[in-house]
């Protein structure tokens, strides 16, 4: 396994991301999303393990996602639209590679990740061959209409978990619904989300796993909103699982 570092430009600005590339002739590639205000090291561990066993795995932090962020796109301006552009970006740049196989490309995101690429996968639906989302949150309309009810109610700015957001973000979600995403995606879908998450209500889940066309929802008993290492040593053994059972049909 071999890892590299990787600049992406578009729209203006450029994706920072690390390559965890396998030691064989062609494979198979993921592409992972994290959450809010994370950064491209957060599946560093689940990203070798993918490698090790013959997975190609990206994993980049969102312009203006994170305060870690390299690009110089601010916070203020980021919004679930220029991450899935990010994220597109990234799909675009891959396809491109001529080791991966084309029709083997799956989406994994965790959080608001999850969301993000769930988003991704419904607007690339014919690239992207399954969906692994963790703890996905399909909450975060909801939240914000619910706080601002009124547009005139959205602040200039807003401090949320040590990163400030600006007025565009919560602008942007008036009349989202991410409902219409997943119901344009019908190819296979793995969720998982623990039962003791205080931050995206395990019910976002369960139905998100009966709206997708193919959907299979593992709950991870005592895990709460980003998993342990034992969850995680468990998420990646079904992950993997659930990729190469999709492969295999073929």
């Amino acid at each position: 396994m071999k890892k590299r570092e990787l600049t992406i430009a578009h729209h203006g600005r450029c994706v920072h991301g690390y390559f965890y590339e396998p030691d064989t002739k062609e494979y198979p590639l993921v592409i992972m999303s994290h959450g809010y205000n994370g950064h491209k090291s957060d599946f560093e561990i689940s990203a070798e393990y993918f490698a090790d066993n013959g997975i190609g795995t990206v994993c980049y932090t969102f312009c203006g996602g994170s305060v870690r962020d390299e690009s110089g796109f601010s916070t203020m301006e980021m919004t679930l639209f220029t991450e899935e552009e990010d994220l597109c970006a990234v799909l675009d740049e891959i396809l491109m590679w001529e080791r991966v196989t084309k029709e083997q490309i799956f989406l994994f995101g965790g959080s608001q990740g999850g969301l993000i690429s769930a988003m991704a996968a419904a607007d690339r639906k014919e690239e992207v061959k399954g969906l692994i989302l963790l703890y996905p949150a399909f909450c975060i309309a909801d939240n914000w209409n619910t706080r601002f009810k009124r547009e005139e109610d959205i602040p200039s700015k807003l401090e949320l978990w040590g990163m400030e957001l600006g007025n565009k973000f919560f602008r942007t979600l008036r009349g989202f619904d991410h409902h219409t995403y997943i119901s344009r995606f019908e190819r296979p879908v793995l969720i998982m989300h623990g039962d003791r998450d205080e931050v995206v209500p395990l019910s976002y889940s369960k139905a998100a796993a009966e709206e997708y066309e193919e959907a299979k929802l593992e709950v991870f008993a005592g895990e709460i909103h980003g998993f342990t290492d034992n969850g995680n040593r468990r998420m990646e053994a079904m992950a993997i699982y659930f990729i190469h059972d999709i492969i295999g049909r073929e």
